[in-house]
This record gives structure tokens, C-alpha cells and sequence, in this order.
């Protein structure tokens, strides 16, 4: 659901100009501002739900969501631009780990109990397990969490990572990808795996969770500014409980759902939110206590096999989360 192939200089500076235009204005008690990761979608669901439901309302907040420069939700977190952002757990990491610089910001609820992102290929092309993308076109979004990821999944099935042709990944969509000479690419299942269900697109899926336990990290989270949280628990609380309402009902009603989702952004495809909304009401919550609640053992296995392959600069074991804030 969520590109990457963006040079990190446009993203600073698209975060500048957002920044620029929010500064001077004095947050009001209560108000409350959202920065998604990516366009609205279902991961998103249920904070639409709860903002048409009127719960934020109940809890005394107002609250508005806004969608950042790509990749940039963070960035507005950490300079007090907002109080919560959606963002996943491979960038928390990093920007939490800096010798210089870190981001006061931490997760606070898990939107998705485990990951759901995969490597995708058509099944022609014949990847059925890892060390079969060797000889192959992936298509990277070039970072260096993507290379290490596509190098561990293919060393651990006894393959040659050296002979995968990791290529830029130019194209807007999945399918674009596809349909040029690239043979495989990293998507997000509720996305779309769902979109090559409708389009009745036979594809083979390596589910990286399954793949290798490390690699089941959060994706997406729910994170805030550690600064204003401290400041603000009750706030923290409140919304967390208002977001939790919302997801459940998506759990529980996912046609529902799917209906306010689309009234909040008309934009999207009607029959790929319904069918995704359907793949993700059992997996909000999966295997978990409660929705939203992070398992410090996962969290920090991942965190531990980003360190070790030098994704982050210290080593953070479990930190940069917190349940305490849920319901």
C-alpha cells in the first residue's frame, strides 16, 4: 500500500513546505491531528469509522486526518506537527536509533496484529520459494532494509542472492510492474494480493512473516510524539480508545466499514476496499489480547535482526513502543 522509491531529499524538503504551512497555529485542547502514511485505505478504516461514528467526538476530541508527503508522517510527529501519525516499524527503528538527531516518537497501538506484506509474481514466472528469485527481476524500492530483507529470505532457502537482478522500482502500481520485464515485487497483501484476486490474476505470494519469524514485524502502527503524550496521557487514552471502537467495528461489520471508508474517499476502487476489508476484519486484532497490543518479544526480534545487519546505529532491543496507553 505504501511506495518507497523516493529520494530522500524531496521528502525532506515536501515535509518543509508542509511544516512551514502549519507552523504559528496554536493546538487547542482536544484537537487532535492524524498524519497517515499513504492515501486512505483499509489500514485505515478504522479511524474513518470512528470519526464518522462520532466516538473522537464522545471521547472530547476533535480530530483531523491529514495524509503527509510520502514517507513523511514521521518527520511531522517528531517536530510536534501533529500528535499521531500512522508509519510502520522498519522506520520507527531507524529514526529512533540515530546517534544524533532521533525523533522523539514511539508506537502506541499495532493498526495490524502481523505483517502482511509479501514478495508477489505472476505464477508463470515460476517463484514459488525464495531461492527461485535468484536469475530474476525484482523490482526494489531501493532501500537498504529491502536489499537485506530479499538477501536474508534468499540465503535462508540456500539461494544465491547475488544472482537476483534488483532493479529500480519505476512503476506506480503492482500490475504496472508486472506487466513490463520485472518478475517479482514487494506488496501488501490487503492491497494488492486482494487486487490480483478481483482481477482473477493467478500470482504466486512468499509470506515473509512465515518466511523467516523475524520479518513478522508491525506494519502499519499507530505512533506519537513521546514529548506530547507525556504531556497529554488522557489525550493519548482517549484517542486510542475512540481508534480501538473504530477497529472493532471494522472486525465486526467489515461491509459496514468498507462503506465509510469509501464515503471519506470516493476516490478508490468500491470492490477492492469491500474485498480488503473482508481479508483484514480477522487480522486487526489476529492472534492478539486486544486490538492494538504490541508483543515485545516480535517487536524486539526484529528490531535485533535490523541491528545485526546494520539497519540501525545502536541496538534498541524492544524499545520504542508502549501499551500502556490502550484500553
Amino acid at each position: 500500500m505504501k511506495g518507497k522509491n523516493v529520494v530522500a531529499a524531496l521528502l525532506l524538503a515536501a515535509a518543509a513546505l508542509l511544516l512551514a504551512g502549519c507552523g504559528g497555529q496554536k493546538r487547542e485542547a482536544g484537537a487532535i491531528r492524524v498524519a497517515l502514511d499513504w492515501t486512505p485505505n483499509t489500514n485505515h478504516t478504522g479511524l474513518y469509522v470512528a470519526l464518522e461514528k462520532g466516538w473522537f467526538a464522545e471521547e472530547g476530541l476533535t480530530v483531523e486526518i491529514l495524509q503527509p508527503p510520502e514517507d513523511g508522517a514521521l518527520v511531522l510527529l517528531g517536530a510536534g506537527k501533529v500528535e499521531f501519525a500512522v508509519d510502520v516499524q522498519e522506520s520507527l527503528g531507524p529514526a529512533i536509533a540515530r546517534s544524533e538527531d532521533a525523533l522523539p516518537v514511539q508506537a502506541v497501538a499495532a493498526i495490524i496484529n502481523h505483517n502482511t506484506s509479501g514478495i508477489m509474481s505472476l505464477a508463470g514466472n515460476g517463484i514459488t520459494r525464495p531461492r527461485e528469485l535468484a536469475g530474476k527481476k525484482f523490482a526494489s524500492w531501493e532501500t537498504p532494509l529491502v536489499t537485506a530483507v530479499i538477501r536474508d529470505i534468499v540465503e535462508g532457502d540456500a539461494g544465491d542472492f547475488a544472482a537476483v537482478k534488483m532493479i529500480p522500482n519505476m512503476a506506480t502500481d503492482a500490475f504496472s510492474a508486472l506487466e513490463t520485464d520485472v518478475d517479482a515485487i514487494w506488496i501488501y497483501y490487503a492491497w494488492d494480493g486482494i487486487a490480483a484476486e478481483i482481477r482473477n490474476i493467478t500470482v504466486n505470494y512468499l509470506d515473509l512473516g512465515r518466511i523467516n519469524p523475524a520479518l513478522d514485524f508491525y506494519t502499519p502502527i499507530l505512533t506519537t510524539n513521546t514529548n506530547w503524550a507525556a504531556a497529554h496521557p488522557e489525550e493519548v487514552k482517549q484517542f486510542l480508545r475512540a481508534a480501538g471502537r473504530g477497529y472493532a467495528f471494522a472486525m465486526e461489520n467489515p461491509a459496514e466499514a468498507a462503506a465509510i471508508l469509501l464515503k471519506h474517499a470516493p476516490e478508490l476502487d468500491g470492490d477492492l476496499v469491500r474485498k480488503s476489508q473482508e481479508y483484514l476484519a480477522t487480522r486487526y486484532q489476529g492472534d492478539a489480547p486486544r486490538w492494538g497490543e504490541i508483543d515485545p518479544l516480535r517487536w524486539g526480534n526484529f528490531y535485533r535482526w535490523m541491528y545485526d545487519r546494520g539497519l540501525l546505529e545502536k541496538n534498541i532491543g524492544a524499545g520504542g513502543f508502549t501499551n500502556e496507553y490502550l484500553p
